[in-house]
């Protein structure tokens, strides 16, 4: 990969550093590639510090949009810092001697923050894991934890999921004693699991809790603050000292009122705060800050109960959230219709057990299909070639039209319904421009 995306105008790359971890043969160029045992083994220890301003930019990272392009979301070396290193101390309740472990992948904004910085920055010990909970059994995690004596764990609800159903018992055959606070992000996470989470592995002594924040945030916002204030299943809680969120109905009024439902925004800003998205401040503006005056807008919606705590519904626009990554619907059509004989795509979410959401698409080709299996497999190359195996589709239905509007608009409310088998529930759908396309949609509907 790294070798294809230098063949693309890269040309500030002088050269590359190969990491020699399975031992295969790879492609090496003696001009370009150095391994990295030639390199580091001689390195001195001391490396000294880079003076930068606080509002310096410290790195670019991308994340889905519902217009299919991803935005480059830029965060700042000092509000970074200050925020990841404030909001891990209190989330965590971090104490000198303790083992914490975010079992994120690293290259996500969870890993950036609450891997690397946070940790880092007030002295943690934190261990970095590759590999899968479930191999070579589901008791991976847990093992892990009896053997490091973990006191911090941090993980996602598609993980908690995945455990539960490969062994809903293993956690039983492990010393946890060590935990003292057990967390979850990425998604909100459903009371089943909240419930198997905090009795299985946190076990009536380490507080559960549920953060809700984004890239764009840079920290967490929303959360308990473990044996300070209360956990509910499936509500992230109170915001951060600090950090003031609000709901407002879709014209922008704030709604006030508690146990009601609306649009997740925040009031003020915090020191982490994305700063731009890269090369386009007008896009960053439109897409955060435009929607309410005075206010960044989340793109989640949001209930917040009689005690003032928030749940986390979901995203309000064309973005899934796939084990914890979001993705947005446009950027997998594009990518499925870049397959030859694709001449159209929708993609929509639907309830997956393990995942959350599973992604669903519907596609029509130009020629018709005599090998499903094989076209399957062909167009789940194109979409991790195009955006990786995270993106790929849990289902394909190949069919001959999608519904639409008189004015050619794909109504996702109806493949939505359909995917996740409420077809009979679908109201009027006369108004279409092609109507009968309905009944074909129903009929092939993979559940």
């Amino acid at each position: 990969m790294v070798d294809e995306a230098l063949t693309m105008g890269c040309d500030s790359v002088e050269k590359v550093l190969v990491h020699k971890t399975t031992g295969d043969t790879v492609l090496f160029n003696a001009d370009k590639d150095v391994w990295w045992h030639d390199v580091v083994d001689h390195q001195s220890d001391i490396c000294e510090a880079e003076e930068m301003d606080s509002e310096d930019m410290l790195f670019i990272l991308y994340t889905s949009g519902s217009t299919g392009k991803p935005k480059g979301v830029v965060h700042t070396c000092g509000g970074y810092m200050v925020y990841t290193c404030y909001s891990f101390r209190n989330v965590f309740q971090y104490s000198d001697g303790d083992i914490y472990w975010c079992t994120a992948d690293v290259g996500w904004i969870t890993g950036h923050s609450y891997i690397i910085y946070g940790p880092l920055l007030s002295g943690a010990t934190t261990v970095m894991f590759e590999g899968v909970p479930t191999y070579p059994d589901a008791g991976r995690f847990w093992q892990v934890i009896e053997k490091h004596k973990v006191t911090q764990f941090y993980t996602a609800p598609t993980a908690i999921r995945a455990l539960m159903a490969a062994g809903h018992d293993e956690p039983d055959k492990y010393d946890l004693s060590s935990l003292k606070v057990i967390g979850s992000v990425g998604e909100p996470i459903n009371e089943e699991a909240w419930l198997w989470y905090e009795n299985k592995v946190g076990r009536g002594k380490a507080p559960l809790v549920d953060t809700w924040w984004q890239t764009e945030t840079g920290g967490i916002l929303i959360t308990p603050i473990p044996n300070v204030t209360d956990t509910k299943p499936c509500f992230a809680s109170y915001p951060l000292p600090g950090v003031q969120p609000c709901l407002v109905d879709p014209a922008g009024h704030e709604i006030h009122e508690n146990g009601l439902e609306g649009l997740l925004c925040i009031k003020f800003p915090w020191p982490s705060i994305l700063r731009t998205t890269y090369g386009d401040h007008e896009r960053c503006r439109l897409n955060y800050f435009a929607g309410f005056e005075g206010m960044y807008f989340t793109g989640d919606g949001s209930r917040r109960d009689e005690e003032g705590r928030y749940r986390i519904i979901g995203r309000v626009d064309d973005v899934i959230n796939v084990s914890g990554h979001r993705i947005g619907t446009a950027e997998v059509e594009n990518a499925i219709n870049q397959h030859s004989n694709v001449v159209e795509s929708a993609v929509v979410g639907y309830p997956h057990d393990i995942k959350g959401q599973g992604i669903y698409a519907y596609v029509i080709t130009q020629f018709p299909i005599t090998d499903e299996e094989h076209f399957r497999n062909e167009v789940l190359m194109v979409v991790t070639k195009e955006i990786g195996a995270i993106a790929k589709p849990d289902r394909i239905q190949v069919v001959s039209g999608l519904p639409k509007t008189r004015s050619g608009k794909i109504m996702r409310r109806i493949l939505r319904k359909i995917a996740c088998g409420e077809g009979d529930s679908l109201g009027d759908v006369s108004t279409l421009l092609n109507p009968e396309i309905v009944d074909e949609l129903k009929e092939g509907v993979m559940l």
